[in-house]
């Protein structure tokens, strides 16, 4: 447990030695080399893990499959690119470790992306640490590197690069198809004109469908809905992504943002209230978990600048760098002390460490 605290206290600690909030990335060499070393860290400790992670027996299977596949066969079989990895890792060596690796290359480069954009980026680290780089990175491998990846996308959105972002989720979909769900709020949040939105939402949507979504609709149906999976825990996940939204939907004129990030931001805040209506609702709480994933920056997003929105604009505010982080230690100790999971976590593995 002591590994998962550590990493943990890593940005907390900077959060709360940063002085001040910065609405423009930091772009100092000293900066550069820090990240860089951060992103080879979560690298090396999310692809080098060694039977962590709740899935991690449902993961093998398919590097031993890929051995005996052509390249071409192996990605028409399932989602292309965790087939590719996993082809290249069942061929050129590596095996699940090479996969993993490059799963947490992709997942960190995405989540760096995303917090550099931050006002407050390492406190935004600190919210990602208990949930989604310790759960979602670890034990959902595929859908971590598609949240990765959307969150680049996300951060190129912020920066204005629309048709960028659609190519980041287009690619994030190769690994999880759900992730094409974030293109419809963003889509929706660019244009103030409803028939425009409207049509590009239409156009896109079921492009999308019919190149990721199509074929995967009857196993989603038969292995989510009608089986009615149920998800322990799934309440308190979207119930984390709805507080920061209904803490954005309060606060948001206070959040230093431009008319279409705000736009874009309150897509997400309704959408993550929506999730709680959906819960309520449908069979399977498996199905609203899996895709409430994708609003998981969401809580980045708001909780780095909630510092500065409910305190005084500019000032250091370390009350409410305090206040967010107790609240993320509290929810890594719950996760660590009661998940029905944590077995799966506990002890942190290295594989280079068990070889020996």
């Amino acid at each position: 447990m002591a590994f998962y605290w550590f990493l943990f206290l890593i940005p907390a600690l900077w959060a709360l030695s940063a002085a001040r909030p910065r609405y423009q990335p930091n772009r100092s060499a000293a900066q550069a080399l820090l990240w860089i070393a951060f992103l080879a860290t979560l690298t090396i400790i999310i692809g080098l893990r060694h039977e962590v992670g709740g899935d991690w027996g449902n993961y093998l299977p398919y590097v031993e499959a890929a051995r005996w596949l052509t390249l071409s066969e192996a990605v028409l079989k399932s989602d292309p690119g965790y087939a590719f990895l996993n082809w290249v890792g069942a061929h050129w060596g590596g095996g699940i470790y090479l996969v993993n690796t490059a799963c947490g290359l992709l997942f960190g480069f995405g989540l760096v992306a995303f917090c550099r954009q931050l006002p407050r980026p390492w406190l935004a680290l600190a919210v990602a640490m208990p949930y989604l780089v310790l759960v979602v990175a670890m034990g959902y491998s595929r859908q971590g590197v598609a949240l990765g990846i959307a969150m680049w996308g996300l951060a190129l959105l912020q920066q204005g690069k629309l048709w960028r972002f659609v190519g980041a989720i287009a690619v994030a979909g190769l690994f999880h198809k759900s992730a094409v769900a974030l293109i419809l709020i963003a889509l929706a949040s660019r244009t103030k004109n409803k028939f425009i939105t409207a049509a590009a939402i239409l156009g896109i949507g079921a492009g999308l469908y019919v190149l990721l979504l199509a074929d995967a609709v009857d196993a989603l149906m038969v292995g989510y809905l009608q089986a009615e999976y149920q998800s322990a825990g799934a309440g308190v996940r979207v119930a984390m992504n709805a507080l920061p939204g209904l803490v954005f939907l309060w606060f948001h004129k206070r959040f230093v943002l431009t008319p279409e990030q705000r736009r874009l931001w309150l897509y997400m805040a309704w959408a993550s209230l929506g999730f709680v209506g959906l819960l309520l609702v449908s069979p399977s709480s498996t199905a609203v978990d899996r895709v409430a994933l994708y609003l998981i920056p969401l809580q980045l997003f708001v909780w780095s600048h909630f510092p500065d929105a409910w305190g005084r604009p500019g000032r250091k505010n370390l009350w409410g760098v305090m206040l967010v982080l107790g609240y993320y230690a509290t929810v890594l100790f719950v996760w660590l002390f009661f998940a029905d999971h944590r077995y799966g976590w506990i002890p942190y593995k290295f594989y280079p460490f068990e070889l020996l």
